[in-house]
């Protein structure tokens, strides 16, 4: 039996950062989950940066069933967890049920996957105080606010967490997830 990997997320995530880890772990013979608040038909966009916008911008990008709402989620029967960015972590971190999702995974020490916003789960759960991270560039001061010494770079490993910056980093992000769950769970 494959190892599960739990990925939660939101309507107005990532497209590229909730799709390439789910193909990816699924590539290399992971049973992946998506949780969201409900079982829905999830909404993604696509960020991108266009010449004179001060910030990056949205459009409507995928959309991808939510296999499952965060209230049936049993962290237990998980070997990780990934968090991908978006907007979704914003209004996520606030969904009582997640936040003990994910402080399981962290009580228990399994690797936890996240890139760009979201970190702002992980802080919400106390899970970055101490630790090493990367994440988006312009979420520095929430990670120094968190107790996280923010690094600038492609991906940090910090024992279990593997945090990256944005999609542009999914190579780096996905190389050293990997092999932080080959040596925990590798594929059966």
């Amino acid at each position: 039996m494959a190892a599960k990997i739990l990925l939660v997320t939101g309507d107005a995530a990532e497209s590229l950062e909730v799709l390439y880890p789910y193909q990816r772990l699924r590539e290399e013979g992971y049973e992946v989950h998506i949780a969201a608040p409900s079982r829905k038909t999830l909404r993604l966009v696509v960020h991108d940066f266009e010449e004179g916008f001060d910030t990056y911008t949205e459009k409507p990008g995928y959309t991808i069933p939510a296999d499952l709402a965060f209230s049936e989620v049993d962290p237990g029967q998980y070997t990780a967890l990934v968090i991908p960015g978006g907007r979704a972590p914003e209004y996520l971190r606030n969904d009582p049920e997640l936040r003990k999702i994910c402080k399981a995974f962290f009580d228990a020490d399994k690797p936890v996957a996240q890139i760009c916003h979201g970190p702002l789960l992980t802080a919400a759960v106390g899970g970055l105080s101490g630790r090493r991270v990367t994440a988006y560039p312009a979420l520095e001061p929430d990670m120094q606010a968190a107790g996280a010494d923010y690094q600038d770079a492609e991906v940090v490993v910090d024992g279990t967490l593997i945090s990256s910056r944005a999609w542009p980093d999914h190579p780096a992000w996905m190389r050293e997830f990997l092999a932080a769950l080959r040596s925990k769970a590798p594929v059966v």
